[in-house]
């Protein structure tokens, strides 16, 4: 079965762009405007194997989501998609397994390493 992906992002042209993209590539794909929406998501059983993550959100912060997504779904990985140019992670976010390989900026010019990258992180078994 194809991994499933949700994207969080709160531009709906983004969103729905990556969707596009990733659903071509034969994943599965659900979005979230929020972090509180993809938390209710996942709290009311959307299994997810990769969070594509935008940092800036209305609400919480994408940082506060992927702690709080970790804490409910710890087997969950995660690829930060931002239009900040000199995000480097924390150390919250390091020690959930975010790395400065998981950093996509905004917007991303090559598809397929953002795909190599879902795949990487969740491969076929």
């Amino acid at each position: 079965m194809a991994p499933t992906v949700l994207i969080v992002d709160d531009e709906a042209p983004i969103c729905d762009n990556l969707a596009a993209y990733l659903e071509d590539e034969n994943l599965r794909v659900q979005v979230a405007h929020s972090g509180e929406e993809a938390l209710r998501l996942v709290e009311a059983g959307l299994v997810v194997q990769v969070c594509i993550l935008d940092l800036r959100l209305p609400g919480m912060n994408g940082t506060q989501a992927a702690l709080a997504l970790h804490r409910i779904a710890p087997g969950m990985h995660f690829l930060i998609h931002t239009g900040s140019t000199d995000f480097t992670p924390s150390p919250e976010l390091t020690g959930i397994g975010i790395t400065p390989a998981h950093l996509f900026n905004k917007p991303v010019t090559d598809m397929s390493r953002l795909v190599q990258a879902v795949r990487l992180l969740c491969p076929a078994p």
